[in-house]
């Protein structure tokens, strides 16, 4: 399993949701954490490795903390206040650093790996974090939210790297 990076069609799709919470989802889990940690991520959602299922996961707090691997299935955001600017990169964008507008403060339901309800209050870079798997699983990336210019620079010089590798 691997990172999967822009322009893959996978990360523009909307991630289904997850029904049966089995062995399958638990070795997701557990791969997309070993992943996440090894490319020095705070988080990743399912579609990030290819698979377009309503899952991430994340840990803010790992570099200070100790690993504490946290998975989100199913999550659906129910309140968010004030706003933030913050700025952001994505493990699926590299090489791309983004200003972006976030929720501050966010309370979030979803379901933990074991398929218990979880309630989540995040706020500063955890509520940053969700906001941004969540896109993922929608389908919208950290370049969905740059001007058309920022864009169409980052997709140009994509553009040119992927020439310069089919041209090797």
């Amino acid at each position: 399993m691997e990172i999967v990076v822009y322009p893959e069609q996978i990360l523009k799709e909307k991630a289904e949701a997850v029904h049966n919470i089995g062995q399958e989802i638990q070795d997701l889990i557990d791969a997309m954490g070993e992943l996440m940690y090894g490319a020095a991520g705070i988080g990743l959602a399912a579609n990030q490795v290819g698979v377009a299922k309503q899952v991430f996961v994340y840990d803010v707090d790992y570099r200070d903390k100790g690993k504490n691997l946290n998975a989100l299935i199913n999550p659906v955001i129910v309140l968010g206040e004030d706003r933030m600017d913050f700025e952001e990169g994505c493990l699926s964008v590299p090489d791309f650093l983004a200003k972006t507008t976030r929720k501050r403060y966010l309370k979030v339901k979803g379901l933990d790996r074991d398929g218990n309800p979880i309630d989540i209050e995040a706020e500063g870079l955890l509520s940053v974090c969700i906001q941004h798997e969540i896109d993922h699983l929608n389908g919208t990336l950290i370049l969905d939210h740059v001007s058309r210019l920022k864009r169409n620079l980052y997709k140009k010089k994509i553009a040119k790297l992927m020439k310069r590798e089919r041209d090797r």
